[in-house]
Order: C-alpha cells, then structure tokens, then sequence
C-alpha cells in the first residue's frame, strides 16, 4: 500500500521538485498540493493523505497554526506532520513541533534523509536529529518553560522516568535496551505507559515536555 502525500509550500518550484523526487518511488503517492496552510486544510479533508510536507513560513495561515489544525483531531486518523524549513533554529518550528508536527527537515537535506523521514513517520514513530531537534528544543525551552499539570510527572515509575530521559536524549528504542540491558519490546512498553499517563502523541512531544519540565536540562550528557 502506497504512502498518501500532501505537498504543501508556497513556492511552486519547491512543490515540483519534491513530487518530482517522491513520485519517482512505488511505495509513495502524491495526493495533492496546496500552496498555503488554508488550502492544505481543505485539500487534507478531501484526499486524507497519510503524511503532510508542510512549509513552516506560508501566506495566509503559518505552518504552526495549519499543523495544529491538521492534528488536532478534525481528521480521523490525523496525518503525520513533516516540517520542512530552511532554518534550523527557526521559533516557528519549535512551535509546529508542540502543536502535533511529527518532525522536522532541513530543506537542503538530502534526497535519502526525505525519504527516510517520510518512512519513519508513516510508520508512528518521530523523527528525531539529535544535532539538530535537540538543540533547538534546548533553545526554546529556556527562554519559557509552561508548567506541566502539578503530579502528573510522579505518575511515571521510576523506571519509565529513566526512558523519558533517554529518549529526550535521542535514543532510539534499540540505543535504550542496551543501555538499560532489557529487550526493546520491554522498552517500547515503557515508552507506550509514558505517552499515556502523560497524553504524549510521540517522541518529539516526549522530548519538548522532558526540557520543559526539567526532566533533562541543557548541556547534561547523556
């Protein structure tokens, strides 16, 4: 079964050249373009793609806003959301992230790293750059940190608090089951119990809460 894309930048040029790029693979499909955050909303109600490519700086409604709309539940099941900027510390970015945004792309990122991108949101998992989502999370989060609801972080197990961290640190679940010494389905457990008890849609949102809330802090090694 092909993979359901939504192009959606304000440059036509860009739009092209990413359908150029993707329609060239069996396993995707490019359901659609649109050319700003209103019409991706419209045109993601009519095609229900799978994954959306959403430019973060757009006319009319922002990629922060259309992300938000586009995860917040007016679409069952709500499509993964791939930011794809320029810039690597952009606010808007951050922003998206928070909002439901899955990942995030350079836009001068390779052909290869796209693909994989899409692949591994398609798949329910985040995409996560340790060189890049992490220092702009780092960034971000220092200059506010909204409080997260009293006691809700104590409902984690001592051993869940553990993962937490790792995997704002970046790990992957295979990184972390070595680094604990259990399976990586013991891991994947874990990981599920912490986006319940704390109403996480994925890692990334794992991670942002994690800086927030002082879980991990900027500069501490892994």
């Amino acid at each position: 079964m092909s993979i359901r894309l939504l192009i959606v930048d304000d440059q036509e040029l860009v739009r092209i050249g990413l359908r150029l790029i993707l329609e060239a693979l069996d396993d995707f499909e490019v359901v659609g373009e649109a050319a700003d955050g209103q019409e991706a909303l419209a045109r993601a109600e009519e095609l229900r793609p799978d994954v959306v490519l959403l430019d973060i700086r757009m006319p009319r409604m922002d990629g922060v806003e259309t992300t938000a709309r586009l995860t917040g539940g007016g679409l069952t099941p709500p499509p993964r959301v791939l930011i794809l900027t320029t810039f690597d510390l952009d606010e808007y970015v951050f922003g998206a992230l928070r909002a439901g945004a899955a990942g995030f792309l350079l836009k001068d990122s390779s052909r290869e790293r796209l693909i994989e991108a899409i692949r591994v949101l398609h798949a329910g998992d985040a995409l996560l750059s340790p060189s890049i989502t992490r220092r702009l999370v780092e960034t971000f989060t220092a200059r506010t940190r909204p409080p997260t609801p009293p006691g809700l972080l104590d409902e984690l197990t001592p051993r869940e608090r553990e993962v937490l961290v790792l995997v704002a640190r970046g790990l992957s679940n295979t990184e972390i089951a070595e680094r604990l010494v259990v399976t990586e389905a013991t891991v994947k457990s874990h990981v599920g119990a912490i986006f319940t008890k704390l109403g996480l849609r994925d890692r990334v949102q794992a991670v942002v809460l994690a800086y927030e809330n002082g879980v991990v802090a900027a500069g501490e090694p892994a």
